[in-house]
């Protein structure tokens, strides 16, 4: 598969809330999440917080996804639940390895999803306690 379309399978298991599907898109050493309040070393953690997120998740849409060799960009509109708040814009960038996604980097006013979380994102480590 070309990264592109690894990533758009991604996306699709994201969205139909397929996790363990979708974390095998990932490398198991070397993976590398950054967000503008997260940072996830493994993937895992990433998943995890996914997971956590499925419950305010209305519908994940593709606005446009294009690549450059390795590289994958998405533009989304995640809905949520939380129609006061509104839809999360992201833009996220993707780079694949050896038909493997290596890094993900997501763009996203986080102002907006510490509200719809009272004001707390979760850490690496609330999320590895609350699976004991």
């Amino acid at each position: 598969m070309q990264p592109k379309d690894i990533v758009a399978q991604f996306i699709a298991d994201i969205h139909d809330q397929r996790f363990d599907e979708a974390k095998t898109l990932l490398v198991a050493e070397g993976f590398e999440y950054v967000g503008p309040n997260m940072h996830f070393l493994s993937p895992d953690d990433m998943m995890a917080y996914q997971f956590g997120m499925a419950a305010i998740q209305k519908d994940l849409i593709v606005r446009q996804l294009g690549a450059d060799g390795e590289h994958v960009f998405a533009i989304l509109d995640y809905r949520t639940n939380f129609e006061p708040i509104g839809d999360v814009r992201l833009a996220v960038w993707f780079r694949v390895r050896d038909d493997k996604i290596q890094t993900v980097e997501a763009f996203y006013n986080a102002a907006v999803v510490e509200n719809m979380l009272g004001g707390n994102l979760p850490s690496a480590s609330d999320i590895k306690a609350s699976e004991s």
